[in-house]
């Protein structure tokens, strides 16, 4: 029997500062955390990605069945493998089990690559959540796939997690003819916080630590082999050797992490000069402990950074136009008088497919304890909607062929997120206000009815584990489903209040009329005063008034 993976892309990047489509993950330690949760977050960020919503159910396979892996990013057929007995149900990014596993892509050395390989870092991902019980094992199956099977595309950071423990995994094939990889995988102590984006981010290596530090036995002698490290081994940087900072690498890269880790640690301003392009500065750590903890409201806000409160802020210079619009349209690099010049790549970027942050709780049963929080489009103007882990079905507006990049839906989240994130471009600093109303509205409702649906879901795990999968299927698909129905009813009124660049007058949550019923004469707001002052620098005499 021949089993087909479904393709689901996921961002691919480059270190190309002009080219930067990859993704964003942050990581969180139980006791880093408000409530004890170990969390990481993932944007898939791609031009190309559709954001919808994969599950696989638990199964269990006739011996000699063979796996089908296809690329994820293009959909190519890769090969076939030995597919186990068993596998466990998936929901997105994470099993049943509370393992989830995310990536950012930062590609390397490019002689590295395996064109023969059959593993690439979607079906490592997919594959290992369908047979992994713990983050640990998940680890040890994903580097088992690519020594027998060859790894098949660019270097990549994976962010591995469980109900106890959250790891970072960086690795890389060993080029043609070469079957397997090398890699390093650190477990991130539990007080801490880290994050990756696109650029490798693991220096030196803690070999002696077999509890916390996992790697491949080469790691080293390999780098050496290839002519990238000369020295000794316990000066050795896994990041330097194979993934060596270049400006792309920090500005649009490490600065995300930057942004991150600055909110939870004032002394990490020090590195600013690092991460807006000066490989020769001192590279931050892997990972920090906060000066506070965090809440999963905190990690969701961390996935909508723009820079705020930085010098990197996008906001503050004339590509945010008259609205202070915090996005830039690709490509990010360009050239004026024979000059290059970049924008800011931030956290959030209006390319996404899907912005998720899974929470692993271990005080509850896993049927219970984990909670993919899941949006679609940018993630600053996504809602993220809770997924219990253990549902036996996607909501609608997730649906797997419910639209697609091409084909318009209005009952996909999707598209309907992607209507109002298309308006807001264009008047941002108006619409934002509107938007984060309805957006706290609904998650702050999630926040509020999720002790209540835990209870209920605790009470009838105690009578019967699948009536409790039933009640949280219904639970997360109802509740997807129902924000994607507000999140058109705000698409209609902005639609309304700001036509035609104009503003509707509003009192008690209607728009004004006159007193014969007709619609009262709009706000006309125009500009501000730096827009102003752009235009009459630009075009002052020809439109001065005489």
């Amino acid at each position: 029997m021949k089993l087909k993976v479904i393709s689901l892309a996921v961002g691919m990047a480059t270190l190309l500062v002009g080219d930067v489509l990859g993704c964003t993950g942050l990581l969180v330690g139980r006791n880093a955390s408000v409530d004890g949760s170990v969390m990481i977050s993932y944007s898939a960020d791609s031009h190309s990605l559709y954001g919808e919503l994969y599950r696989w159910p638990a199964a269990t396979w006739p011996k000699g069945s063979l796996l089908d892996v296809v690329e994820w990013d293009t959909g190519k057929p890769l090969g076939q493998i030995p597919q186990v007995e068993r596998t466990y149900s998936v929901i997105g990014n994470m099993n049943e089990y509370q393992v989830a596993i995310t990536e950012s892509t930062w590609g390397g050395r490019e002689e590295l690559q395996d064109p023969d390989g059959i593993i690439d870092y979607g079906s490592l991902i997919y594959i290992a959540l369908q047979r992994s019980k713990t983050a640990r094992e998940a680890i040890q199956v994903m580097t088992d796939l690519v020594k027998e099977h060859g790894y098949y595309s660019g270097g990549e950071t994976f962010s591995i997690a469980d109900k106890n423990e959250a790891w970072v995994m960086e690795l890389i094939g060993k080029g043609p003819k070469r079957k397997g990889a090398v890699w390093v995988a650190i477990r991130i102590p539990d007080d801490c916080i880290s994050a990756h984006a696109n650029q490798a981010r693991i220096q030196q290596i803690p070999f002696k630590d077999k509890e916390n530090c996992l790697y491949s036995p080469d790691v080293v002698s390999f780098a050496k082999e290839m002519g990238y490290y000369t020295g000794k081994e316990e000066d050795f940087s896994f990041a330097k050797a194979y993934n060596p900072y270049d400006f792309g690498g920090l500005r649009a890269c490490e600065a995300r992490v930057w942004s991150f880790f600055r909110k939870y640690d004032k002394s990490m301003d020090k590195y600013a000069d690092f991460v807006k392009g000066d490989p020769a500065k001192e590279p931050m750590p892997l990972y920090i402990k906060p000066d506070r903890k965090l809440s999963v409201q905190d990690v969701q806000n961390c996935m909508r950074d723009h820079y705020e409160g930085t010098d990197l802020c996008m906001m503050q210079d004339i590509g945010a136009g008259p609205y202070k619009v915090p996005y830039r349209w690709r490509p990010m690099t360009f050239e004026v008088d024979g000059e290059k010049y970049t924008h800011e790549r931030a956290i959030a970027t209006q390319q996404t497919g899907f912005v998720i942050v899974p929470q692993m709780r271990n005080w509850l049963p896993d049927e219970v304890g984990g909670i993919l929080w899941f949006g679609v489009d940018d993630a600053d103007m996504a809602v993220f909607c809770p997924l219990y882990s253990s549902i036996l079905a996607s909501p609608e507006c997730y649906r797997v062929g419910n639209g697609d990049l091409l084909t318009f839906s209005w009952t996909s989240a999707f598209w309907m997120h992607n209507w109002v994130a298309n308006m807001a471009y264009h008047k941002y600093s108006f619409m934002i206000e509107d938007i984060r109303t309805v957006q706290k509205e609904l998650e702050n409702g999630f926040q509020q009815a999720i002790p209540a649906i835990d209870k209920a879901a605790l009470e009838l795990y105690e009578k019967d584990p699948a009536e409790a999968r039933q009640f949280l299927t219904w639970y997360s698909t109802t509740t997807a489903d129902q924000a994607t129905a507000r999140w058109k009813e705000l698409g209609e009124y902005l639609l309304v209040k700001y036509i035609d660049g104009n503003v509707k007058k509003e009192e008690n949550g209607a728009f004004k009329r006159n007193v014969y019923g007709m619609p009262e004469s709009p706000h006309f707001p125009g500009y501000d005063e730096a827009y102003y002052r752009t235009i009459v620098k630009d075009a002052g005499e020809r439109l001065k008034v005489n």
